[in-house]
């Protein structure tokens, strides 16, 4: 019986042709342009309006210490008061700041509780400030949170479903301060591609230069090719790059297998070729089975039962054969029909393409996750 594994890249194959059309891929699918990037932030706040799922204030003084710091700036003196309300949570909040991000807009923001807070569902975030590396204030969150779980507690059992304790908050951060970057002073644009390959850098360098009928841009190695913006003769550098995106360009891929030992994945490129080599597959199962046997003595002896154990064990092979062997050169389809032909599952796929990894039949680069 084939597995499913097979049927899942039989669908794979059966979509080749489709798939051989959109081996084009536009630029800017392909690469990075050099100081077009964005900003990571992070701060740390409070969360409250929770319905007695924040911290345990015993276990978390820096909750009452922040949300101390929060009253006294409202004008509310708490010095030397002991209160422990159970609807607040201090949490770290992170966004991403896009490139070319003007003040006012707005971005999104994670929050993620770091003490024992058992929920942050229906809490609102106080005003937090978001750093970035620099330590300087970018944008400021505030928001109502959105979180994605749920938990439920008794007097001998909890169930949780999802993280309640983690959430997001959409468009929940203004940006205060801009990055500076001035890419119109840019005199020479390095495009920085996402995997290095010297050829797909060659064609593109090829695809860039033909559009524009001269050399304007120039391999520098497998992960760079430099534009140069004068060259262009156009207005702006953001002109020139709004034309060079949109240009298509064939990469090329290294011969890749993938496998999630977890969930028992396995992912292989078109380009991956297999050595002959021959593969044997055992399966083996041991059963042990325990038979105690109870003995009395006979009517009116004396003595006592006593349990006498027994134990019944069997060795058996499944059926099937034992050896299969893979031509060399095989293609993708060739090496799947001929493990499958063991009839093995896609887990037991995994330790085979290991050994024929490590015997150096396996030409492709093997990634384990």
């Amino acid at each position: 019986m084939i597995s499913r594994l097979f049927s899942a890249i039989v669908l794979v194959l059966g979509l080749a042709p489709f798939l051989a059309e959109a081996g084009v891929v536009r630029l800017k699918d392909l690469v990075e342009f050099d100081g077009v990037r964005g900003n990571d932030l992070v701060g740390y706040g409070l969360v409250v309006g929770l319905n007695g799922t924040g911290d345990g204030l015993r276990n978390s003084p820096f909750t009452e210490e922040i949300m101390s710091n929060i009253l006294e700036r409202l004008g509310v003196n708490v010095t030397g008061e002991q209160f422990r309300p159970k609807n607040v949570a201090a949490v770290l909040v992170t966004a991403s700041l896009q490139a070319f991000a003007r003040t006012g807009s707005q971005v999104d923001v994670t929050v993620s509780a770091i003490g024992d807070a058992k929920s942050l569902l229906g809490g609102t975030l106080i005003m937090t400030p978001l750093n970035a590396a620099d330590g300087q204030i970018y944008a400021v969150a505030q928001g109502t949170i959105i979180a994605s779980g749920a938990s439920a507690e008794g007097d001998g059992a909890s169930v949780t479903q999802g993280v309640p304790t983690a959430g997001v908050i959409p468009s929940g951060a203004r940006v205060e301060r801009e990055v500076l970057f001035d890419l119109s002073s840019m005199s020479t644009v390095r495009l920085a591609l996402r995997e290095p390959d010297f050829t797909t850098a060659g064609r593109i360098e090829k695809a860039i230069n033909n559009d524009f009928g001269r050399a304007v841009a120039r391999m520098q190695d497998s992960g760079t090719v430099s534009l140069d913006i004068e060259a262009t003769r156009m207005n702006s550098v953001a002109h020139v790059l709004s034309r060079v995106e949109n240009l298509s360009v064939e990469p090329e891929r290294k011969a890749r297998v993938v496998v999630d030992q977890r969930s028992g994945t396995i992912v292989m490129g078109e380009d991956v070729r297999i050595s002959r080599v021959a593969v044997s597959q055992g399966n083996l199962t041991l059963r042990i089975q325990e038979t105690p046997l109870a003995v009395q003595p006979n009517p009116f002896a004396e003595g006592e039962t006593v349990v006498v154990p027994r134990s019944r064990v069997d060795l058996t092979e499944e059926d099937g054969p034992n050896l299969a062997e893979v031509s060399g050169g095989a293609s993708l389809s060739e090496v799947v029909a001929g493990l499958n032909s063991l009839g093995v599952s896609p887990r037991d796929m995994i330790d085979i393409l290991k050994s024929i990894k490590a015997a150096g039949a396996l030409h492709a680069e093997f990634v384990v996750r």
